[in-house]
């Protein structure tokens, strides 16, 4: 059984929604505490057995390359100075046994143009992953949520959508799936699937987000599918078109799904990861504890 070793990571995309903070600076690379958010990404695909990693770039994101690369002088400096720590921090980035590609998607013609670009580094055999670095995914110690995936792959030998329950008024945001009727369990095979439905139309609530094991037929629906507005190609409708011709499950994973696409959802990962961090968690919660009784005690009128 040949293993699922290579992930996608589309991260061409402007971030338009963070400017001024996105006019020079790749938002993948936006800090949550002290690592840039495609860092998460990453770790959590390196957890779940990840060796090639497949980045399709656009012209401004040299710096995320820059991130993945071997930092000679920073090494140096650190090693000078007897950083250890730090050094071992540096050098952990990318384990030395994973490979990393870049491929430079000229146009930003969508996600499904982003994946087919991947075309030409995976096999015609294998199952790759995609990961989508706005959804930072977290299942605080427990087992990662593409690994949660993987597994699922593993025993059904199909592609496999993450999913979540939203709420019904929210539907419009997303992609939602409709699925077996009656069926248990936490992955459940898919009817169909539709991008971003009114909340009256949409079939269910179950959401697709950023994370897809894909077999590698869906290459073949992404040619054939017609662009669609914006002249883009949307992996949505590739997965469509895939659905007729072999089995689709969608999994509802454990964890906690945060929108770093969004500022709110961006803060809030900030806030939650921060107090968990193991060198300033202690003292960030203390902090929050703090400043959430000051603003209690002005509303109270409480000095």
């Amino acid at each position: 059984m040949k293993k699922v070793t290579k992930a996608v990571f589309p991260v061409a995309g402007m971030g338009t929604r963070f400017l001024p903070a996105t006019k020079a600076n790749p938002k993948e690379m936006l800090p949550i505490v002290d690592k840039p958010l495609i860092q998460y990404a990453v770790d959590e695909a390196l957890a779940a057995g990840i060796t090639e990693l497949i980045f399709i770039t656009g012209r401004t994101k040299r710096s995320i390359e820059d991130h993945f690369d071997k930092a000679y002088e920073l090494e140096t400096e650190l090693e000078a100075r007897g950083k250890k720590e730090l050094l071992d921090i540096v050098r952990k980035t990318i384990p030395s046994h994973v490979n990393c590609i870049y491929i430079r998607q000229a146009e930003a013609l969508g996600l499904g143009h982003a994946v087919l670009r991947a075309a030409p580094v995976v096999s015609e055999d294998e199952a790759f992953a995609v990961l989508l670095a706005d959804d930072l995914l977290d299942n605080g110690g427990g087992e990662p949520v593409l690994k949660q995936m993987i597994d699922v792959y593993y025993y059904n030998r199909c592609s496999i959508l993450g999913t979540m329950n939203v709420p019904r008024e929210e539907t419009r945001q997303y992609g939602i799936v409709s699925v077996e009727e009656n069926a248990a369990g936490d992955s459940l095979r898919v009817k169909g699937i539709v991008e971003k439905p009114a909340p009256e139309k949409a079939p269910s609530t179950q959401a697709v987000v950023g994370r897809y094991i894909l077999t590698p037929r869906i290459f073949d629906h992404l040619r054939a599918i017609k662009p669609g507005a914006g002249g883009e190609l949307q992996l949505t409708d590739a997965i469509a078109s895939l659905l007729q011709c072999e089995a689709v499950l969608a999994h509802q994973f454990a964890g906690v799904r945060y929108d770093c696409g969004s500022k709110l959802g961006y803060l809030q990962a900030t806030v939650e990861l921060g107090w968990r961090h193991p060198e300033i968690g202690a003292d960030f919660a203390a902090w929050l504890e703090r400043r959430h009784a000051g603003s209690a005690g002005k509303k109270t009128g409480k000095a």
